[in-house]
Parts: structure tokens; C-alpha cells; sequence
């Protein structure tokens, strides 16, 4: 006998496992309980359960002393088991206290690998020389720096030579007074991928994105081993993959094999982020309502724009040629030119951290950008999980932006000389260099504000943007030349009859339609005039 959400139930649970291989701060672990009924498996569920209470695993399959479960699919199950001795639990939980000590797990260890267990996050604080940096990037001398604030500029110059400790204070007042600077930096979605188990594409499009499905064109594929593809406005930007009905050649009956995978491209965000708007949600919103249908994330690419030229890409590549720069990962690799633009990584899936000229990637594609440079933390499968997971704690109450700025401040380091060889071979590497080597001041200047910066929402329209581009630099040219050669009717005239594929008519569509959903007949929100940025709350 078990309670279900204070519901007697005649099961009996059966372990079938662990989902999560590693120990949380609170020594709580994942598992797969099943509710076995006359020797039948009824129903499954995945709950947190406390590791001291449960001792040794037990083997998959036995039974397992569970008293009641309570949660929901969003927020999640946990579990209650029957008491044991007291001896054997104090014994239980010296064990695991060990263990998490040698193997550095908590709360954000699994991103961070602190050596001492914090539900803190990890902020650098404002130093003096960001301070003076600060200053120079704003053009301003002491004396005026402090009539703005409406403090004496001895107190500025204590501040700069590092007599008085700056307080987070004075840094808020600083972004208020200067409101360049709060938009020096920006945080935002770059992309976002998430399995759907139970779900077809057309659910996803219906039920999760919300969005109209006339607006989708279907077509097979036999990509990531699905064999059909619903792409909005007929391009991977938005899109579904999944398996389409097929018939069965013994019953004749058409059979959907459920399973899904939605992609949101780079571009995709920011379509799907006018979706979002018209339904009056945010990114929060939207990954609950997924975690509702069971929505696992593959993806999350996190974006850092450093929109002031903070960052000096040059810099950062002889920085990393001159090991003046420590990170998480052994693993990192430099590409690019002076020219063309450099970009640099650091470690491999699934957690990477690319640094990159944002500014010439986008010109040498033909397009402008307000983004001089962007860091990104690519995430994949439970490492992205993780990130969404400290965004709902409601314990910690931290943002999205508090923790990637954590990340990444506790995974990559930029100092101004070389760090010694023999630096990295101590027990506390990061501490030791931080205490021994002076930082790069730009790099730490972003990881200082950072936390302090929005992330934001930049919603966008689906546009024949590139097709016009490409009309207007490749074609253009040679339509002058018909024109004023007498050809223009003929043209004209080819134009009002050629055929569309089905992706161009789609393209059209979607291009042409001011709503992608149907909620914004019911909110009270004006499309006309939408603004660039919306602040994530």
C-alpha cells in the first residue's frame, strides 16, 4: 500500500533505477520507481528521494520501502520511505557526506567545481581597476564621475586606488546614473533544442509552440533518424522533427510512432520570441509549459552580447597563444583572422564556451549588428537541464543572467601576464591564480557587471530579408541591363507567371501575416509599433 499525492493506492513499488548519477547539495538523488498491481506494471514515476533514508541501492527490480509520493510532472515527485535505526542513518550519511566532498557535487558544483559546497553563486565583485576602466570606456573624468553620482571625487579616487571597498550600491547607482551601461551588455537565447517523448509534431506546433500550423510546411526528411519535418515558413528556423504515419501492412492500420525533437535555430529565438509575445509569456513560461508535456532539453545555447566593444577579440586570441588564461577544459581551439574575424573555444560537448567577432561574422554575411562581440555558452542535455533547473529554484531566487555569468566566471579566467606552470598544479588552481596573477581587465569587467545586466527578449517578424539581399547585390545589376536594353515586359511578365514551391508560398504566408498565433485576437498589445527588446522577468 502507497499514497499517491494523499491518494491510497494498492501498488507496490518496484526500484527500476536512477535517472540522475550524481548527488544534489541536499543528498537527494533521482530515481525510477514502478507501481507494480497483480504482477503488472501499471505506472512509472521518477522521483527525488533522500540517499540518507535509502541507504544502499537496492537491485533493480526488488521492492523498495516507499510510504508516499507527492509532486507533479512540472514541479516533480518526491518520495518518503519508512523509517530506519538512527545508527545506521548517521552511518549512511557520514558516507555520503564523504562522498560528496571527494567528488566536488552541489548545487552548480557540476558547472562550477568549487571545492567547497555553496548554494551561492560565485560573483566577482566590482574591483578598482574595473572601476577605472569603467570611467575611461564613459569618457569621463573623476571630478565629473562624481557630480553625476553626487559624491565627493576624493571618494571616486579612494574607490580607483582601491582605499574604499565599492559597494553593490554605488554599482546599482552607477547603472541607474549612466544607462549605457546597463545596455553594454545584453544576455539572450541563441538556441534552444527539446525532446518531446510523448508528443508528434503537430502537437508540438498545436499545443506547445501554439502556433498557427498553416504556417508550417511538412516534408520528409531523414535527418537525427526521423522521418518527417514540419518547418515554419518552409526554412530551419522553427522546426519539428518526428515520424510520420506510415501504414501497417498487416492490419492495414495507420500507426504514429510518437517522439519529437524541436529545433529553434539562432534566428528561430527570435521568431519564436514574437510568438511569445503575442501570447503575453515569457521564456519561463514557456519552459514550464514544456516540462508539462514532458519537454527534455538537447540545447541551450546562451548568449552574452558585448554590444560596447568591451572585448577585444585580438586580445583574447593572444591571450590564449600567450597562456595567459586559465579554464575549466584542457581542451581549446583558435580559428579565424585579424580580418575575417576570430573566434575561440573552450571545451567540448556538451559544454563549450565560444568567444567570437559577432560584428564581422555578421558583415561578412552582408548584414549589421549593434553586437561588437558575443561569448556563448553552448549546453547540451542534462548540462542545459541544469541551467533551467537553478532558473526555477525558487529557493535561490537567482536569474538567468546571476547564473550564466557564474558559469562562466568559474570555468574560464583571462589574466594580464602568463600563468606559471606551476600554478596549475596546485589544489586550488582558480584560487591560487586569482591570488597570484593579476586578471585581464576587460574580461573582468564582464564577469564583474555582468550579473547586472538583462537578458532579454528581441522579437522579430519572418522576412524575405535574404532573398531581397541577395536581389539587390546579385541581381539587381543584370535587371538594369534588360530594363535599359527594352527588355523589362518580358521580365515583368515572367515574374506574374512563374510558380512558387511550396516553401517559397509558405515564405510568403508567414511574411504577410502580422499574428503567427491566434492569442493576440484576446490580449490588448500592440503589433503595430512592437518594441526591439523586451526584458526577460
Amino acid at each position: 500500500m502507497i499514497t499517491i499525492n494523499h491518494e491510497p493506492k494498492a501498488y507496490t513499488p518496484i526500484f527500476l533505477g536512477t535517472t540522475q548519477h550524481s548527488l544534489r547539495l541536499s543528498l537527494e538523488i533521482l530515481i525510477m520507481v514502478g507501481m507494480k498491481l497483480n504482477d503488472e506494471m501499471i505506472e512509472t514515476y521518477n522521483v527525488t528521494i533522500s540517499a540518507i533514508m535509502l541507504g544502499q541501492l537496492p537491485n533493480i527490480g526488488s521492492e523498495i520501502a516507499i510510504d508516499q509520493i507527492t509532486g507533479s510532472e512540472l514541479s516533480g515527485f518526491k518520495a518518503k520511505i519508512h523509517q530506519f535505526s538512527a545508527p545506521r542513518q548517521n552511518t549512511v550519511s557520514t558516507e555520503l557526506e564523504n562522498l560528496v566532498d571527494i567528488k566536488n557535487v552541489g548545487q552548480y558544483q557540476l558547472m562550477k567545481g568549487q571545492n567547497t559546497m555553496t548554494q551561492a553563486l560565485n560573483v566577482p565583485e566590482l574591483s578598482n581597476d574595473n572601476l577605472l576602466l569603467i570611467r575611461q570606456l564613459l569618457g569621463v573624468t573623476q571630478q565629473q564621475l562624481a557630480k553625476n553620482m553626487g559624491i565627493n571625487r576624493k571618494t571616486v579616487n579612494r574607490f580607483e586606488t582601491g582605499e574604499q571597498k565599492i559597494s553593490d550600491k554605488f554599482i546599482n547607482k552607477l547603472i541607474t546614473v549612466y544607462p549605457q551601461l546597463a545596455e553594454a551588455i545584453e544576455v539572450q537565447f541563441d538556441w534552444v533544442s527539446l525532446t518531446f517523448p510523448d508528443l508528434t509534431s503537430k502537437q508540438v506546433i498545436n499545443d506547445v509552440l501554439s502556433i498557427q500550423p498553416d504556417l508550417f510546411l511538412e516534408r520528409p526528411t531523414s535527418q537525427n533518424f526521423y522521418t518527417r519535418e514540419m518547418a515554419f515558413a518552409g526554412e530551419k528556423n522553427i522546426y519539428i522533427q518526428d515520424f510520420a504515419p506510415i501504414k501497417n501492412p498487416e492490419t492495414q492500420i495507420i500507426e504514429q510512432k510518437f517522439g519529437t525533437t524541436l529545433y529553434l535555430t539562432g534566428k528561430g529565438t527570435r521568431l519564436f520570441e514574437k510568438a511569445l509575445l503575442e501570447q503575453n509569456m515569457t521564456w519561463h513560461d514557456f519552459f514550464e509549459k514544456a516540462r508539462q508535456y514532458r519537454g527534455h532539453l538537447t540545447r541551450l545555447d546562451i548568449a552574452i552580447n558585448d554590444k560596447w566593444g568591451l572585448l577585444d577579440m585580438n586580445e583574447l586570441v593572444k591571450a590564449v597563444q600567450e597562456k595567459r588564461f586559465w579554464s575549466k577544459s584542457k581542451s581549446y581551439a583558435v580559428h579565424g583572422n585579424v580580418d575575417d574575424g576570430w573566434t575561440v573555444n573552450f571545451g567540448k560537448s556538451p559544454f563549450v564556451i565560444r568567444a567570437y567577432d559577432k560584428h564581422k561574422e555578421q558583415a561578412s554575411k552582408g548584414f549589421d549588428t549593434d553586437v561588437q562581440n558575443r561569448v556563448e555558452l553552448e549546453l547540451h542535455q542534462d548540462k542545459a537541464e541544469y541551467v533551467i533547473d537553478g532558473w526555477f529554484d525558487q529557493e535561490n531566487n537567482k536569474t538567468l543572467t546571476e547564473i550564466t555569468f557564474d558559469i562562466l566566471y568559474t570555468h574560464l579566467w583571462f589574466t594580464d601576464k602568463p600563468i606559471e606552470e606551476k600554478l596549475l598544479k596546485t589544489d586550488k588552481v582558480r584560487d591560487t591564480i586569482e591570488n597570484s596573477v593579476e586578471p585581464m581587465p576587460a574580461w573582468s569587467l564582464l564577469t564583474a557587471l555582468g550579473h547586472k545586466m538583462k537578458f532579454i527578449r528581441q522579437p522579430k517578424e519572418q522576412s524575405v530579408e535574404r532573398i531581397e539581399k541577395w536581389v539587390l547585390d546579385s541581381v539587381v545589376p543584370s535587371l538594369a541591363v534588360l530594363k535599359k536594353t527594352g527588355h523589362w515586359a518580358e521580365v515583368i511578365e515572367a515574374m506574374n507567371s512563374a510558380e512558387l514551391s511550396a516553401e517559397q508560398q509558405k515564405l510568403i504566408k508567414s511574411t504577410m501575416m502580422n499574428a503567427i498565433t491566434q492569442a493576440s485576437k484576446h490580449l490588448n498589445i500592440n503589433f503595430e509599433k512592437p518594441k526591439k527588446r523586451y526584458q526577460e522577468i
